[in-house]
């Protein structure tokens, strides 16, 4: 694999050279292809069919991450529609080092996020949930590693509520109730199952692992029933936890709201979902504010390959459940991200910003256009509805450099570090919500109409 996706961590490569960019654009475009990925489930299903093994879900539950609490509360639902799935549950440490840019950030964004969308998934979490001492962690560690594997899900559920309401009295009480094992027991409970987890090669928590595939938390459950339906699993027509759909409804805001996306690209969450963003943003009525700003690499923060392919792959999928079909793909990481901000700008004088950027994403994402040669920034240009010739005067300025800043810190002060990320302004230019994540979307859709409804 190319070295923007190092084992170790370290700074990506943030130029690499023509031939590391097209090892790594050949390498990425076939790992997500429809074919490959499906690969990994026929295989699996035969092997545990050769081996003759039961189908066996495997979680990774965080203590003190708040995206793990909603997931534990998922564990008990699923278990009963599809109970031919044995559970092996796995206690883990938080991410570490690359695969965690702003751990300052991460566990209040959690526990935000986890507010934000646990209703619309019949899950709870408290709303002003504040973080929880290592005291209240480590005693729900040493509950959780004193719990069998098929009474997991019912004490995950009370430690994790304990926790998110910092309630050291019910964590006691908990521990009188189902029992607990000393500290140094609990930590090599913890130790193994992060062991397990990098073995598997991942690094977060709230993580589902089942046939050669892993889903993140609740919002990636509804691939996990729809790939048991296709074996034959379950009961019942509907999912369990499906997607909520990303719903324009029928209210109109006539340019009273303001939807802003901070976003990157070189981002394939963004590449994904822009389009959509902006079309929910026209049939809405609500002004669209693109806020563009460097990829991660790019600042300098690095990315594994576990957590690089992860992504790809994630998104891959993603995708394919968006009607779309990522790849094939020709990185766009370094110079051709810097020669297309400097013409956005111009472009913005004529109108044109938000074609340039959906081109660009495009043309990197789906069609693999290489950005790199002149020949394939121009195909953007022009097919943003652009002059060539016009933009070769323009490309290459260094005046772009402040906005993109100014447009990282400003995301960063309302406590985000990562795109694409949505914001939602009211006609005061006071923040309604913000939310990161392509699959937040749904989630701004339904804000902007319980707001117009409300008004």
């Amino acid at each position: 694999m190319a070295e923007q996706f190092k084992e170790q961590g370290g700074a990506a490569t943030m130029d690499p050279s023509r031939w590391r960019r097209w090892v790594t654009s050949k390498f990425v475009s076939r790992v997500i292809k429809p074919e490959q990925l499906e690969k990994i489930e026929v295989e699996a299903e035969q092997q545990r069919r050769k081996e003759g093994n039961p189908h066996t879900l495997e979680y990774f539950h965080q203590v003190d991450d708040a995206y793990s609490c909603l997931a534990a509360q998922t564990l008990a639902p699923l278990l009963a529609r599809y109970p031919d799935v044995k559970l092996v549950p796995h206690l883990v440490g938080a991410p570490r080092g690359a695969n965690l840019p702003e751990p300052d950030l991460l566990p209040s964004l959690a526990r935000y996020d986890s507010g934000l969308i646990a209703p619309h998934y019949g899950l709870n979490f408290p709303a002003r949930a504040d973080a929880p001492g290592d005291a209240l962690c480590v005693l729900g560690n040493r509950i959780l590693a004193s719990a069998q594997s098929d009474q997991f899900a019912e004490v995950a559920v009370a430690v994790s509520a304990a926790i998110a309401a910092t309630d050291q009295a019910q964590m006691e009480a908990l521990a009188q109730q189902y029992g607990s094992v000393s500290e140094e027991q609990a930590l090599a409970a913890v130790h193994a199952g992060t062991a397990k987890r990098k073995e598997l090669k991942h690094y977060s928590g709230a993580m589902f692992y089942y046939g050669g595939k892993w889903y993140w938390g609740v919002d990636r459950l509804y691939h996990l029933e729809q790939r048991w339906r296709a074996l034959g699993l379950g009961s019942g027509d509907d999912l369990v936890f499906p997607r909520p759909a990303i719903d324009a409804g029928s209210y109109q805001a006539n340019g009273s709201l303001t939807l802003e996306m901070y976003a990157s690209l070189r981002s394939p969450y963004t590449a994904v979902i822009f389009d959509k963003a902006v079309n929910l943003a026209e049939r809405t009525g609500v002004r669209f504010d693109l806020r563009p700003v460097l990829p991660m690499v790019m600042r300098g923060v690095s990315a594994t390959r576990e957590k690089g392919l992860y992504i790809f792959a994630d998104t891959a999928r993603e995708a394919r459940a968006l009607g779309m079909e990522l790849g094939p793909f020709y990185d766009p990481i370094g110079e051709p991200v810097r020669r297309c901000y400097s013409l956005y700008s111009w472009a913005r004088s004529q109108g044109r910003e938000i074609a340039l950027f959906s081109e660009f994403l495009q043309a990197a994402f789906f069609k693999g256009v290489n950005t790199n040669r002149d020949a394939g920034l121009r195909t953007v240009v022009e097919a943003a509805g652009l002059s060539w010739s016009d933009a070769q005067g323009v490309i290459d300025n260094e005046d772009w450099h402040s906005e993109i800043e100014s447009n990282r810190q400003s995301m960063y002060q309302f406590g985000s570090w990562g795109v694409p990320t949505f914001r939602l302004l009211d006609a005061k230019g006071s923040t309604l919500m913000w939310a990161w994540g392509q699959d937040r979307l749904w989630l701004v859709a339904k804000m902007i109409q319980r707001t117009l409804v409300q008004a």
